[in-house]
C-alpha cells in the first residue's frame, strides 16, 4: 500500500488468509506518521467489531467496539461499527466523518451500489479521503458492484489478491479434503416417486428435492450416515494428536438443525452446541464453542465471514445455500491455522451435488467476480445460482405438488482435494500479506476491555453508594462527572473513570467508618 494516498484499495485474499492483521498495522502506522487523524472500520456484525478491537489492540491501536459515533472517548484512535448502525444515523456518521478518517470495510462484498448498506456507507463516508476493502470473496451473487471496487469488463480488479492456493502454500491456511456422498435418493413428488443419484439431470425444481432429501434427518442411510463417517473422522484427530479438534454442521435452518443436532446425539452420546441467528445468546455459544473442548457445534447462518474457530477440523455441508459466496464462506471456517501445530489437513462431508462438487473442486482458486456472465455460461446448469434459487422458491409455494423424503442409500466418493499446486495464475500479479505475528503470551486486556470493566465496577460502586446516603444514582453520577471534568459517562477515559472510582472508594471507606462510630452520615 506504499503511495497509495486517496481513493479506494482492495485486498481480496482466501478466507483465514489473515487480513486483519496487515490492515491494523497499516493503520497504527499511517496514524503515527501522522496520514490518519482516526480510523472507522465497518464490520457486519457486533461480535465482529470486538474481534477488530482486540485484533487492533495487539499492535497498539485502540478502537472502540459498536460505536455510536465517529468520536471515541480519549484512550482511543478509532471505532469499529456495523453497517447496521450506519445505515440507522447516515447523517451523523456524513458530518463526523472528514478527509482524515481512514475507512476499513470489513467483508466489503455486504456492500452494494444499489443496496441500502452499500448506499448508506457511501453517503456515511464519502468525505473520507481513503477507503481500504477487504474481502475473502469480493463479488455478490446478485451481480451488484460494490462501491470502491473497480471492475474490468465486469470482472473486480483487486488491488493485492492472495489465493486460497497461495495461502496454503506459504502454511498460511490449511488444506481441505472435500468428501462427496452419492447413491440411491428417492422422494415423493406429487403422485410420482423420484429414485435417482446427483449423476443424474433433473428439472430445478426435482433437482432441488433431490438435495433436499439428501439432507433430511429422517432417512438414517442419508445425512445420519454422513454424520457418523464425520464423527469417525473427528474422533480420529482427535486421537492423533489434535485433542481439541471440533467439527461442524451447517444446516439448512432452524427446525433442520435441531434434528440434526438430535441425530449427533445419537450417534456420539453427546449434545451439541446449537446456535441459532435468532437467540440472544448466540454470539456468547459460539464464543464459548471457541474456547472450549466440545466436539460439535451445529449452526444455520452464524459461522459465516469473521468466525474464527481455529480448532475446527471437520464439517458436514448440509445448508441450502449453494451459492459460490456462502460456499467459499462455510470452507473458510476450516482453513484457519493455530499457531505452533502442523498446518493440518481438514475434511467437509458433503452430499455429491454437482454444484456443490464443482465448487469444492474450485475452491482453491481465487474466485473473481462477474458481474454479467460469460456468453458460454448459459448451459453451465451446474453453477446456475439463480436456478437454484428458483428453485428453492417454488418449493415453498403453497400449490406446489407434495414433497416427501422417502429412502436414502449414499456412500462417500472418490474424495476432493484441494491441491495447491493446480490454481492458475490470478490475473494480475499478487503481492504476499503479511502473516499474523507469531503466538505470544496471551495478551492483557484491550482498552475497550479496561475501560468496560471499569464503568461495570463504577455502576456498581455507584449503586452501593446509593443505598448508604439516600442519594440518587443521577445525583451522584453528575458528583462524580463534575469531580472528574466529565461532561458524560460514555465520553470518560480511562483515567477519569478510574479516578471515579478511586472517589466512591474513598467515600464508601468514609461511611463506614462514620457509620462504625455511630455518627450520622454526611453528604459528598
Amino acid at each position: 500500500m506504499a503511495g497509495w494516498s486517496e481513493g479506494s484499495f482492495l485486498i481480496s485474499a482466501a478466507p483465514g488468509a489473515g487480513k486483519t492483521h496487515p490492515a491494523l498495522v497499516f493503520a497504527a502506522q499511517e496514524l503515527r506518521a501522522g496520514r490518519a487523524r482516526r480510523v472507522a472500520v465497518v464490520a457486519p456484525t457486533t461480535p465482529l467489531t470486538r474481534q477488530w478491537a482486540q485484533a487492533a489492540a495487539r499492535v497498539g491501536l485502540h478502537l472502540l467496539p459498536d460505536a455510536a459515533g465517529l468520536r471515541p472517548p480519549g484512550d482511543f484512535q478509532g471505532v469499529a461499527l456495523t453497517y447496521a448502525r450506519v445505515a440507522i444515523s447516515v447523517a451523523d456518521y456524513a458530518r463526523s466523518c472528514g478527509p482524515g478518517t481512514l475507512m476499513i470495510a470489513d467483508e466489503a462484498h455486504h456492500l452494494g451500489d444499489d443496496l441500502a448498506w452499500g448506499e448508506s456507507f457511501r453517503t456515511a463516508f464519502g468525505r473520507a479521503r481513503r477507503w481500504l476493502l477487504l474481502s475473502g470473496t469480493p463479488f455478490r451473487s446478485d451481480q451488484t458492484p460494490i462501491p470502491g471496487v473497480h471492475y474490468d469488463d465486469g470482472v473486480a480488479v483487486p488491488d493485492v489478491a492472495y489465493t486460497y492456493a497461495e495461502a496454503v502454500r506459504d502454511g498460511i491456511c490449511r488444506r481441505v479434503a472435500f468428501v462427496p456422498y452419492d447413491g440411491t435418493l428417492q422422494w415423493q413428488s406429487g403422485e410420482d416417486v423420484i429414485e435417482t443419484s446427483f449423476g443424474e439431470v433433473l428439472t430445478a425444481r426435482e433437482a432441488g428435492r433431490r438435495y433436499r432429501t439428501a439432507i433430511s434427518t429422517e432417512l438414517p442411510d442419508g445425512l445420519p450416515r454422513i454424520l457418523r463417517a464425520a464423527h469417525a473422522k473427528l474422533l480420529e484427530l482427535r486421537g492423533g494428536g489434535h485433542r481439541d479438534a471440533g467439527g461442524l454442521v451447517v444446516t439448512a435452518d432452524s427446525e433442520h438443525a435441531r434434528a440434526v443436532a438430535k441425530a449427533l446425539k445419537e450417534i456420539t452420546g453427546m449434545t451439541p452446541i446449537v446456535v441459532l441467528h435468532t437467540e440472544a445468546a448466540a454470539h456468547r455459544k459460539l464464543e464459548a464453542f471457541r474456547k472450549g473442548r466440545e466436539p460439535w457445534i451445529v449452526a444455520v447462518n452464524m459461522v459465516s465471514e469473521g468466525v474464527d474457530i481455529p480448532r475446527l477440523r471437520v464439517g458436514v455441508y448440509a445448508t441450502a445455500a449453494k451459492t459460490p459466496l456462502v460456499f467459499r464462506q462455510i470452507v473458510g471456517r476450516f482453513v484457519r491455522v493455530i499457531p505452533d501445530r502442523p498446518v493440518e489437513l481438514s475434511h467437509v462431508f458433503l452430499p455429491a451435488d454437482g454444484g456443490l462438487r464443482a465448487l469444492a473442486a474450485d475452491v482453491e482458486t481465487e474466485l473473481r467476480h462477474v458481474l454479467t456472465p460469460p456468453p458460454d455460461a448459459a448451459g453451465t446448469e451446474l453453477l446456475d445460482d439463480a436456478a437454484l434459487e428458483r428453485a428453492q422458491r417454488v418449493e415453498t409455494e403453497p400449490s406446489e405438488a407434495p414433497f416427501v423424503p422417502l429412502a436414502a442409500d449414499v456412500v462417500p466418493q472418490l474424495a476432493l482435494f484441494a491441491e495447491p499446486g493446480a490454481a492458475p495464475q490470478p490475473i494480475i500479479a499478487t503481492t504476499p500479506i503479511p502473516a499474523p505475528p507469531p503466538a505470544a503470551a496471551e495478551p492483557g486486556p484491550s482498552a475497550f476491555e479496561r475501560r468496560a470493566a471499569l464503568r461495570a465496577e463504577r455502576h456498581r460502586l455507584v449503586s452501593e453508594l446509593r443505598r448508604l446516603d439516600g442519594r440518587s444514582q443521577r445525583e451522584i453520577n453528575a458528583w462524580l462527572n463534575r469531580a472528574t471534568n466529565v461532561t458524560r459517562v460514555d465520553d470518560a477515559t480511562i483515567d477519569q473513570l478510574q479516578r471515579s472510582i478511586d472517589l466512591l472508594v474513598e467515600t464508601l471507606r468514609k461511611r463506614s467508618r462514620r457509620r462504625a462510630s455511630g455518627h450520622p452520615p454526611v453528604r459528598a
